[in-house]
């Protein structure tokens, strides 16, 4: 068991994923080709997931006679939903972009020649954007997720970031001065 589905492979990549998901700012997959297995439990650790028109997507471990690692079964779940994770999952079937952006498994299809455009615009927008406010949301989300609400102690928390951080006051300064704002949070 050491090098098969549950053996050190598995906890490496288990930790791995988990580190990804767990990371506080935003994280993307940009998918070609094909994301299948591993590359689905990777893509559903990351908070977006864009595709080009032309990824296939699919969670195979019944293919193989595995048990699907708890931690990536239970993000698909949380993102699809359990209908669509069973059926993903009991038939091995791969699926089109089309299909995976209808069911919630991605959130943006283009099609090749765009999709490193779009990816390099969201990426440009996302540095834009309040660094706090991503980190609070992401935060929040988590929790609303995993425990049907978000803790107080949670919003107190980023509410006292906001009000010593200055970024509402930059953020107001820069919209009526009709710049881009200069976000000073920055995580610590």
């Amino acid at each position: 068991r050491t090098n098969g589905p549950g053996g050190e492979y598995a906890r490496v990549n288990s930790a791995a994923e988990e580190a990804l998901a767990a990371f506080p700012g935003p994280t993307m997959a940009v998918i070609r080709g094909n994301c299948v297995g591993g590359g689905v439990s990777i893509a559903t650790a990351c908070d977006l997931r864009i595709a080009s028109d032309e990824a296939i997507f699919g969670i195979t471990p019944a293919k193989l006679g595995i048990v699907y690692p708890t931690n990536a079964l239970e993000r698909a779940v949380r993102l699809v939903g359990a209908s669509a994770t069973k059926h993903l999952m009991y038939t091995g079937e791969l699926i089109d972009a089309d299909r995976a952006l209808r069911i919630g498994l991605i959130d943006e299809v283009r099609d090749s020649g765009s999709l490193e455009i779009r990816a390099s615009e969201l990426v440009a927008t996302l540095l834009e954007r309040s660094s706090l406010t991503q980190a609070a949301t992401k935060a929040m989300v988590d929790e609303v997720v995993r425990d049907g609400r978000v803790k107080p102690a949670t919003t107190r928390h980023f509410e006292d970031e906001m009000d010593r951080s200055g970024e509402v006051r930059e953020g107001v300064a820069a919209f009526l001065a009709k710049r881009p704002p200069r976000f000073p949070w920055r995580r610590g």
